[in-house]
């Protein structure tokens, strides 16, 4: 396949290190700079950006015919409007907060066991989640997506940063070096704790997973995300 990267930071060498492996090109490496793009010639792209250049990156490619898979965090708001341009342009799309395999198989215990703890009231859940300095948005986007995991399955409402009321889920942002993301959610009652934890050694997982949904999306059109790459629905 011919791989555009949008954004060319750690993760955007990564993955085309992981991409080149698995015998694709590399096509374009577009930073916020970039002005001119043939998308003629891209068959897939791949978006590890910034915030503020997300939804515009993802608005180009599907309005230029070309599938994208998003990693970028923290552009949320807009992510309404990039899935009802994808379905007016017939386009392909995935959002995922993390492409690691191992962290979206996380995602499914993490709602498994929600549903499990929503009638023990004696548990109060909690979220932590370590990054690397040089990460911009806190809590991650794999801490939010965890926390809507426990929402969706539980009387809990919403997540707050730090402290947290009734009914809502705290979750502790934590900025150490060179941690790729550890990523933890307890249940705490008076006489025992539960807890479960994804740890990344490295920053390949992300990658490989990125490059994967990109080899899965190529020849579909539809809004996705990484349960249907890794067939979990």
């Amino acid at each position: 396949m011919n791989i555009a990267l949008f954004g060319y930071g750690k993760m955007g060498k990564m993955i085309e290190k992981i991409a080149l492996k698995r015998n694709h090109n590399i096509v374009a490496k577009i930073d916020l700079d970039a002005t001119e793009i043939n998308f003629a010639k891209i068959d897939v792209a791949i978006d590890f950006s910034m915030p503020n250049a997300a939804y515009g990156n993802i608005k180009n490619c599907l309005e230029n015919n070309v599938p994208i898979i998003s990693g970028t965090t923290g552009w949320l708001q807009d992510y309404q409007k990039a899935v009802e341009l994808c379905k007016k342009n017939n386009g392909a799309f995935i959002y995922a907060s993390n492409f690691s395999l191992g962290v979206n198989l996380f995602f499914e215990l993490n709602s498994y066991l929600a549903k499990l703890m929503a009638s023990q009231d004696q548990y109060q859940v909690s979220m932590e989640e370590i990054h690397h300095t040089q990460k911009l948005d806190a809590p991650s986007g794999t801490a939010i997506t965890l926390a809507e995991g426990v929402i969706a399955n539980t009387n809990y409402t919403k997540w707050k940063l730090d402290s947290a009321g009734d009914k809502e889920i705290p979750i502790t942002a934590k900025r150490i070096a060179d941690t790729p993301g550890t990523h933890t959610v307890s249940y705490e009652s008076e006489v025992d704790g539960i807890e479960i934890k994804h740890t990344a050694h490295n920053r390949e997982g992300f990658a490989l997973g990125a490059v994967i949904a990109a080899e899965w999306i190529v020849g579909k059109t539809g809004v996705f995300t990484m349960k249907d790459v890794l067939n979990l629905r």
